[in-house]
């Protein structure tokens, strides 16, 4: 017996020595684990922010930001929204909102891109869950693609917002791009969109900007969407639209659903993220919508129990603060008016500052054409700027935006609009 104690007893030292000899050696290199993680590339429309927030001369301008400013170059918060938070002030509950958001929001959010009386809304047709602002939607749409049709992929229009590539990415859903923008006439290249409408095979999912296309500002105009759906018809293809700009294009939000009503008239069964970011001033709220109509009311639940179950280890539950304030807005008949009178004005300012840069490199003289900066809606224009000519602002002018050469009218105010136009002037009169 006692032979075999000290036999343990060695055993046991022995498996001491082995730990601490291991231990040492995890100690003596913490960094192994992440040794070959390399720093990501910059974002490449937040880091325009980052350099000029980095530059110290008095005069830069940011036109890259996708964020609206007030013609002081002033961030707004609208007074609806003030009077929104005014009165949920009192609001003390802040339990878990229900994986699948505020059942409020998501009634009035629906209402705007289908329509108050929407057949589709009284006939419970549609799966809806509240998501992390427009972002989120097309994220939590994606995962829903990739695991209910796994062999599917996705078409995305040349050029799109960046982050476009990365949410399909991630979700790992494949690729494939379709013709939209014409560089020569700045304008939808229409017959390309098309012949690759035709060509993608049978029963495709296509990722369509429902209006002010980013970063283009180029739209169909409603006899293209008619065709555009049409087509979609002959080959069964699936939209998926992201409105991350209702009310915020034209000033009106039914026409800017326009695209949307007019796939359903035909009777496809779309997806779409909505985003408050925008149209609301919520940036930092990350307040939107994911639906996708259905056949019938029975798809409809099961389809949003999965989107559900999809957004659960995500992050379980969107947040409740942004919901409340939009739920608020648009349960309230005279709230909801005060909304739509502030996103036209917003939209509004947009287009006047549209036609005063084409009206100032006009009078400058400029060699070039610039009607397709009022030809063009939304917050952004595509300049048609080189990546050398976008350097030269910045280097020689102090103006910040992406190298694609998108301008957001946002960023430009009657202070700077001179100043904009003079410096686009010089860096393109030799075009």
């Amino acid at each position: 017996m006692a032979v075999r104690t000290a036999l343990l007893s060695r055993r046991q030292v022995m498996m001491m020595m082995m730990m601490r000899s291991l231990g040492a050696r995890s100690m003596s290199s913490p960094s192994s684990w992440w040794r070959s993680v390399e720093p990501a590339a910059k974002d490449p429309i937040l880091g325009v922010t980052e350099a000029f927030l980095a530059d110290p001369t008095p005069t830069k301008v940011n036109v890259g930001v996708g964020a609206y400013r007030d013609d002081n170059g002033k961030p707004v918060v609208l007074e609806c929204v003030r009077e929104a938070e005014r009165r949920i002030a009192g609001n003390k509950n802040m339990e878990y909102l229900p994986m699948g958001g505020s059942l409020k929001m998501i009634e009035e959010t629906v209402k705007l891109a289908y329509g108050e009386d929407s057949d589709l809304i009284n006939d419970k047709r549609i799966a809806a869950v509240q998501a992390l602002s427009g972002t989120g939607a097309c994220r939590l749409f994606a995962d829903f693609q990739k695991r209910f049709c796994p062999d599917s992929q996705v078409y995305i229009p040349v050029p799109t917002w960046s982050n476009h590539h990365n949410i399909w990415r991630d979700a790992h859903v494949p690729q494939r791009t379709y013709h939209y923008y014409h560089p020569e006439s700045r304008g939808l290249d229409f017959s390309a969109l098309m012949d690759d409408i035709k060509n993608a095979p049978n029963g495709s999912f296509f990722l369509l900007h429902a209006c002010a296309h980013n970063p283009t500002g180029v739209d169909p105009t409603e006899e293209q969407w008619r065709e555009i759906s049409y087509q979609f018809k002959v080959k069964g293809h699936l939209a998926f639209f992201d409105m991350a700009y209702q009310g915020f294009a034209s000033g009106d939000t039914e026409r800017d659903a326009k695209s949307i009503r007019i796939f359903l008239e035909d009777g496809h069964l779309i997806g779409c993220a909505q985003s408050y970011a925008k149209n609301m001033g919520l940036y930092g709220q990350r307040v939107g919508c994911l639906s996708v109509v259905c056949e019938d009311e029975k798809q409809a639940i099961a389809v949003k129990s999965q989107l559900q179950q999809l957004a659960r280890p995500m992050y379980s539950n969107p947040p409740v603060h942004g919901a409340l304030i939009v739920s608020t807005i648009l349960d309230d008949p005279d709230l909801k008016k005060l909304w739509l009178k502030e996103v036209k004005g917003m939209a509004d300012r947009i287009i006047g500052m549209r036609t005063a840069l084409r009206e100032n490199l006009e009078k400058l003289g400029s060699p070039l054409s610039w009607e397709h900066i009022t030809k063009q809606i939304g917050m952004f224009c595509f300049s048609g700027m080189t990546p050398e000519q976008v350097d030269r602002l910045t280097s020689e002018f102090h103006i910040y935006l992406t190298r694609n050469g998108r301008i957001s009218m946002a960023g430009i105010t009657t202070g700077n609009v001179g100043y904009l136009a003079n410096a686009i002037h010089e860096v393109t009169k030799s075009t």
